[in-house]
Parts: structure tokens; C-alpha cells; sequence
């Protein structure tokens, strides 16, 4: 085992205990003994050891009886009568539903953690065990070893007494400020209003917290002082536990109803957090056999290790927080994305007429923008006509019921994520589990690839023939001083155009969260329950007019909103990049096409064959990169928020190969299963 030692000539625990061991020693610093003890056990990569054995350390107590008398005193002085109930009640659970805040509180104590008092337990932790995967390496050490420990340094087990400061007196005093803060905040009325059906009921909180009172005075006041596992009030406890873990299981699939903020979700969070530790902590209390009298006193000193070392955890807490609103929001572009994904051939034309007409609309938002470059003003002032313009065209695409092709993947990730649970469902693992879903793929691509042919080739039309018509009547050849650029700008050799191609596939991917995160909160809100029986609105427009209203907005809002937050992105990028001084664009296919069309027109059609081949090849590569940048990111949370692991992308990807050998134009147009 690799051990890293602070002192070169601590080759040994009695090198370590004669260096201590001395009158004086430790006046300056009295912790610096077992911190260097602890260092001198400490593996390099703890994941990579099986066992540490803490042997040396038995044997050489045993074998010193003065080395033992002056150690066994002063662990008694440092740990004994320390308080650690804050640490079981807020180590690693969350204290704030604002989710910002507990990320900067988290992030801030990683540099400069809190430091409690000197009397407290917490803070000999954060001096001794302060690396975050010291509890990896601490549960390594043989449990037999650790009870040897405990014997040889005259350990008291935490029944012994229940006075104040004691460890089974500061254990009971956190399971009652967990279940006292639980009761509290399950009473708040954003909370009560996930579960409705609770509201005429006794709150299940209230009633464990009774029925813990009635377990903790029973070990207080009586002795022993703990409970054998058949008692009734522990039986009836764990029972009330149980409903308390139903209300809030009640709270979080109730969201698909009426939708959650991410304060509501934080609350529920933070409750189902407490219900966890308490179920943890409970367990000491029960003593079936003499043996267990040390094991749970251990294992509360394990524990408290674990929740010091962790309650910075930042992975974990955006983790936990963020899952169920993602699985919302992936929800609404789940049921947005199924009129994305094309089956019939009826389907398939409808869709292409669809992508004609989004890039019909295209065409003239690359004329606009090419007239609005030409406007004197500044930056901001061009990201925002650039993003007006954009804007506009996306929601007037979106009204009509037309498509943007780079919209697509972002808004059916969901949908095919569905799918795949659907397979991972079944107990084969090889690529038929995912048959279903290479078909659906299989409608998804063709679905894409149709909606490509509508954009791109309706966009360059439209905007060859607006250019030709402004020059036919107005004399002016608008697009001739960029048109070299605008061909070059296609290249994916000779420009950024690929960068610029994934920077709009993070915006597509944004919009399709946008959309969903609009969907949960209008919904959470009852936004349009509120429209439906708004006074005024009725008074003014009446019932049937109103309630139209009402439901335009359900199905429209997020859509419109998710679609002008995209304008924005894309107009202002360019913009934001000349601020910063990086080489920020945005590169589009349907936009590719138009401009194409337009850096032609403004060249004369006097262009040399290998860039028209490269920029040619350049709208395909900007489709590309369009497409699979949104649908990885969109897939990714999808996959998250259901927590489907990441090794069935490869089972996926068979699936996918596999289906695409067997009926490869089915990846291309629609054609009966074979």
C-alpha cells in the first residue's frame, strides 16, 4: 500500500508516537498528533486499495502500555463531550431552496470552508478528515479492527449515557430538529399544493414527529437506553416514516399535473433528504445483541466522517436538484416532438411541405438581415435588429405551422429516449432490446432529412429571387460587397464555419429547454386557468372568446417564447463576439442556403469551381453539425433525467446499424416493415 507520510522519518508508528509523545509537544498545536496519524494511514488513490489495515497501529498500543495510557488520554480529551447534532442535521442536506444560492454557499466553502467552534466535533473533522475521499479509505479498515481500536482506548459505547453533550443525547436532539424542520416545511403552502389529496388528511409529518417523541423520551428517560426492534411505538414510527416518503413521492409525480418550480422542487428535495438521514440515525437506537452496542456507535462515528466530507458535494446537490425539472421540462418536448417524427407518407409529404414553407420564410429573413447590416449604427444596435429580424421569422414559422429543420432534434430527443427505456425494459442484452428503437430513429432520420430538402431548397430560391428583385427594380445589387464573404463563410476548411455550425446547435439545443422550462412553470403557475377566469377578459370578450384565448396560449406560449429566445441567441452572437474579440458566429443550414443563393447573385455567378464545391459541401457540414450538437445535448439530458445509463448508447448504436443494414431507405423515405 502506497502511504504518503507529512514526516520523512515517520517511517513508522513509533517514530510518529516518540516524536509526540513528549512533554510540550503539542502546546502549539494540539490536533497536529492525529492529523498526522490519520496522514500516516492515508492511501495516495484510495479507490485503488481493497483493505487498509490499521494493524500497526493495534499492535503497537498493545505491545506499549505508556504509548497507550498517553494516547487512550488524549483522544478521550479531544473527542469526548464534543457536540455534533448540527452535523447530523445539516452536513450534506440542503438548508435554502434557492438552488443559486446553495451552489455560490457550497462553491465558496470548497476555498474557504467554514469553520465552526472549537467545542464542537465538526470542527476537529474539518481539521483531521478535510479530503473528500476520506470516508472511501476509512470504510477500507476491517471492522474488527476498528472494535479492537475502540477496546484498547477504553471506549464507552453511546448508550452508556444520555446526559447533556453525550453522543446518544446529541443524536436524539438531531432526529427531533430533522423531523421538526420536515413537519415545517411540508406545511408551506407551495409544498400542499402538489398533493392535494393530503389536504383534508392529518399531516403524516406531525404524527411521526408525535411518535418519535414518544421513542426518544422512552430511551431517555428509561434504561438501558435504547429499544429492542419489535418495540410498538418503533414499529408504529417506521410505519408513519413510510407515509411520509409516500407524501413526498405523491409531491414529485404529481409535477407531470401541475408542473414545479425549482423552490418547490428544492423544499420536496430537502424534506426527502431529512426522511433519509432520520431512516439512517433510527437504526442506532435499535440494540439487539450485546455486540451491537459497539457496531452502532462506529458506525455513528462513520457516518459523522461521511457527512463532514460531503456536505460541500456540488456534483451531487446539481444532481439531485436538477433531475426532476429536467425530466419536466424533457417531458413537454417529448409530447411537442412526436408531431416531429413522421410515419405515414402522407406524413412525410405533409412534413416536406412544412420545411417548405419554413424555408420560404428563411429566404427573406437572409435578405433582411443582408439590408439591416448595411444600417449605420452600433454593435448592440445591430444585434438588435439582427435579432428582431430572427425573432420575428421564428415565430411567424412556429404560427404558421411551419418547420425549421435544426429544430427537430432538440424538441424529439425526449421522444426517443421514451423509446429506449422502453427496451432497457426487457433482459437481453444485445441490440434486438432496441429494435423499436432504431425504427423510431429510422422515422426521426427520414423525418430530418426531409425537412432539410424542404428548407434548403426553398430558401435558396427565395432568396435568389428577392436579391434578383430589388436589383431588377431598384438597380442596386445589394449583395455585392459581401459576397465573398458570404461564399466564404460556407467553408469548412477555410473558415470557422463548423465552430460556428455547433454554436447554433447549442442555441437549438436551448430553445428546446426554453420551450419545456416555459411549459412547467405556465403550468405550475396555472397561468392558464388564470387567463380562462380572468373577470375582465370575460367581461370584455365573454366566456367562449376567453377560454380560446386561454387555450391558445396552453398550446402556443412556450413555443413562441422558446422560438423568439432563439432570434435572440442567433442575432446577438456575432455581436457579443466582436465585444469580446473572439471569432463568434452562428452558421445555419437553412441560412447557409440563402446566402448561398445571395453570394452568388452578388458575385455575378463568377465563382471557381473548387468553392463552389467546398461551399456546396460546407451547407451540408453546417447541417451536420447543426443536427448532432442539438440532438447530443437534448439526448444527453433526456437521458439524465430518466436515469438511463450511458453503456446503452452502444446497444443503441447496433440497433441503429443493424436496421439501417437490413432497410436502409427507410432512413430516407417511408416504406412499409418489413
Amino acid at each position: 500500500m502506497k502511504l504518503k507520510n507529512r514526516k520523512a522519518n515517520w517511517n513508522s508508528i513509533g517514530n510518529l508516537f516518540l516524536f509526540y509523545n513528549k512533554p510540550d509537544t503539542l502546546e502549539n498545536d494540539e490536533l497536529s498528533f492525529i492529523i498526522d496519524l490519520v496522514e500516516y494511514y492515508r492511501p495516495v488513490e484510495p479507490k485503488d486499495e481493497s483493505v487498509i489495515s490499521i494493524e500497526s497501529l493495534i499492535e503497537f498500543l498493545k505491545n506499549n502500555p505508556e504509548d497507550n495510557s498517553f494516547f487512550k488520554e488524549y483522544i478521550h480529551t479531544k473527542l469526548l463531550y464534543k457536540k455534533f447534532s448540527r452535523m447530523l442535521s445539516d452536513s450534506g442536506i440542503l438548508q435554502d431552496s434557492d438552488f443559486m444560492y446553495e451552489v455560490k454557499k457550497r462553491l465558496f466553502a470548497k476555498i474557504l470552508p467554514f469553520q465552526p467552534e472549537k467545542d464542537t466535533l465538526e470542527y476537529i473533522l474539518n481539521q483531521v478528515f478535510f479530503k473528500s475521499d476520506d470516508p472511501v479509505w476509512i470504510n477500507k479498515i476491517p471492522l474488527e479492527e476498528l472494535q479492537s481500536l475502540f477496546q484498547i482506548l477504553d471506549f464507552k459505547d453511546i448508550y452508556a449515557s444520555v446526559e447533556e453533550k453525550s453522543p446518544l443525547n446529541e443524536l436524539i436532539k438531531a432526529m427531533g430538529l430533522l423531523s421538526q424542520r420536515m413537519s415545517g416545511r411540508a406545511m408551506e403552502s407551495d409544498v400542499i399544493k402538489m398533493v392535494p389529496e393530503y389536504e383534508e388528511k392529518e399531516s403524516p409529518f406531525v404524527a411521526f414527529e408525535k411518535e418519535m417523541l414518544l421513542v426518544t423520551k422512552k430511551i431517555l428517560e428509561n434504561k438501558p437506553h435504547f429499544i429492542e426492534i419489535n418495540d410498538e411505538s418503533y414499529k408504529q414510527m417506521l410505519v408513519l416514516h413510510k407515509q411520509c416518503e409516500e407524501y413526498v413521492d405523491s409531491a414529485f409525480a404529481n409535477s407531470s399535473k401541475y408542473g414545479i418550480s425549482l423552490k418547490v422542487n428544492q423544499s420536496l428535495l430537502r424534506i426527502r433528504q431529512q426522511l433519509h438521514r432520520i431512516k439512517i440515525l433510527v437504526t442506532t437506537l435499535i440494540v439487539q445483541r450485546e455486540s451491537d452496542r459497539t457496531r452502532n456507535s462506529i458506525q455513528l462515528i462513520l457516518r459523522l466522517i461521511k457527512y463532514n466530507c460531503q456536505k460541500n458535494n456540488v456534483r451531487q446537490l446539481i444532481n439531485e436538484s436538477t433531475q426532476l425539472i429536467s425530466y419536466e421540462i424533457t417531458q413537454h418536448t417529448a409530447r411537442t416532438g412526436e408531431n416531429y417524427i413522421t410515419e405515414s407518407t402522407s406524413e412525410y409529404f405533409s412534413m416536406l411541405r412544412a420545411a417548405i414553407g419554413g424555408g420560404f420564410i428563411v429566404g427573406f429573413l437572409c435578405i433582411f438581415k443582408l439590408l439591416l447590416s448595411k444600417l449605420e449604427t452600433s454593435g448592440f444596435g445591430h444585434a438588435f435588429y439582427y435579432s428582431l429580424n430572427y425573432s420575428l421569422g421564428f415565430i411567424a414559422i412556429y404560427i404558421f405551422g411551419f418547420t425549421l429543420a435544426t429544430k427537430q432534434p432538440a424538441m424529439t430527443a425526449a421522444t426517443i429516449t421514451k423509446a429506449l427505456e422502453t427496451g432497457m425494459k426487457k433482459q437481453t442484452q444485445n441490440e434486438n432490446k432496441h429494435s423499436s428503437f432504431a425504427q423510431l430513429f429510422a422515422r426521426l432520420f427520414r423525418s430530418q432529412f426531409i425537412a432539410f430538402v424542404g428548407n434548403v431548397f426553398m430558401a435558396f430560391p427565395v432568396s435568389l429571387l428577392g436579391v434578383w428583385l430589388i436589383d431588377y427594380f431598384f438597380g442596386v445589387n445589394i449583395a455585392f460587397e459581401k459576397s465573398a464573404k458570404l461564399i466564404n463563410d460556407l467553408s469548412p476548411i477555410t473558415s470557422a464555419a463548423i465552430f460556428h455550425a455547433g454554436i447554433a446547435g447549442v442555441f437549438l439545443f436551448l430553445s428546446g429547454i426554453i420551450s419545456g422550462n416555459v411549459s412547467n412553470k405556465n403550468k405550475h403557475n396555472n397561468v392558464y386557468y388564470r387567463i380562462k377566469e380572468h373577470p375582465i377578459l370575460k367581461q370584455n370578450f365573454g366566456i367562449e372568446r376567453t377560454n380560446r384565448i386561454a387555450k391558445w396560449f396552453e398550446n402556443n406560449w412556450a413555443g413562441v417564447v422558446s422560438n423568439g429566445w432563439f432570434g435572440v441567441f442567433l442575432g446577438s452572437t456575432a455581436s457579443i463576439g466582436v465585444f469580446l474579440g473572439l471569432n463568434l458566429d452562428i452558421r445555419h443550414i437553412t441560412f447557409a442556403s440563402g446566402n448561398f443563393a445571395l453570394g452568388l447573385y452578388g458575385s455575378k455567378f463568377i465563382i471557381d469551381i473548387p468553392t463552389l464545391i467546398w461551399s456546396i459541401v460546407g451547407i451540408g457540414v453546417i447541417g451536420f453539425m447543426n443536427f448532432i450538437v442539438s440532438f447530443s445535448l437534448s439526448l444527453g439530458l433526456a437521458f439524465r433525467s430518466r436515469n438511463i445509463p450511458i453503456s446503452e448508447i452502444k446497444l443503441l448504436n447496433k440497433a441503429i446499424w443493424a436496421h439501417f443494414k437490413s432497410n436502409p431507405i427507410s432512413f430516407f423515405i417511408p416504406v412499409k416493415s418489413k
